[in-house]
């Protein structure tokens, strides 16, 4: 006779390790043009300064690289991206096709509790505005977005879309300047329509919503040519 299965507890949230660490504190500077286009950067010199030992800082390049923000060059420094137009419709393309079907799915199935959620983080998401942080709101939008797609069922789907958006963060994180309060309105305009249970609604809104990439892609190039590739224009 088989012996009884013995399941010990579940462990707790992994905690980061030093390579997330890394991998976070790079990807912010990235986004926030602390490291802009073209910057270099040298593994032992990061982990100098952040002191911790080049393997973690190895492997955070390559997720960074992965991810579309690092040019790795074999005994060359490493390099950030330049911003790429195709690689910001690409990610729209499926961003959208993710987004759409989400939002659909959230809006048939959306409680008074998940509604409650959304809307907490919308006011975070003022709060933040009116605070002029600017990295606070686009974490705050993440992880609205995030929200949607867990309360949808499909939770899954939001780290597809994260691992294809670098270069579309990096120039997300640029309109905030002059279009976080838009994207507040749309965000509210979303909840109005997830709530109501308006499928058709709810999808327009989101739709509409993501569309605008194409506008601030071509507002950011005029304003930074300079952080974009040459061949993309």
């Amino acid at each position: 006779m088989v012996g009884k299965l013995k399941i010990g507890a579940l462990e707790q949230a992994r905690q980061p390790t030093v390579t997330d660490l890394v991998y976070d504190h790079l990807y912010r500077q990235v986004i926030e043009n602390e490291l802009p286009p073209g910057s270099k950067l040298s593994e032992v010199e990061v982990a100098r300064v952040l002191g911790v030992s080049r393997q973690p800082v190895r492997d955070a390049f390559y997720r960074l690289s992965q991810q579309g923000f690092l040019l790795i060059r074999p005994q060359r420094a490493t390099l950030v991206t330049h911003i790429s137009k195709r690689a910001v419709m690409q990610a729209h393309f499926i961003r959208s096709a993710l987004e759409l079907a989400t939002v659909e799915a959230a809006a048939r199935c959306c409680t008074r509790e998940d509604a409650d959620i959304l809307r907490v983080n919308i006011a975070e998401q003022d709060a933040a505005i009116r605070a002029g942080d600017k990295t606070g709101f686009h974490v705050l939008d993440d992880e609205f977005h995030k929200q949607i797609c867990e309360l949808s069922g499909h939770g899954d789907a939001w780290a597809l879309i994260r691992d294809h958006k670098a270069h579309m963060d990096r120039v997300r994180y640029l309109s905030l300047s002059f279009g976080a309060t838009s994207a507040l309105n749309e965000h509210a305009g979303i909840l109005h329509a997830i709530e109501a249970h308006d499928v058709e609604a709810a999808v327009s809104a989101m739709r509409e919503h993501l569309s605008q990439i194409a506008k601030i892609v071509e507002r950011i190039n005029v304003s930074h040519p300079a952080f974009f590739e040459m061949e993309d224009e």
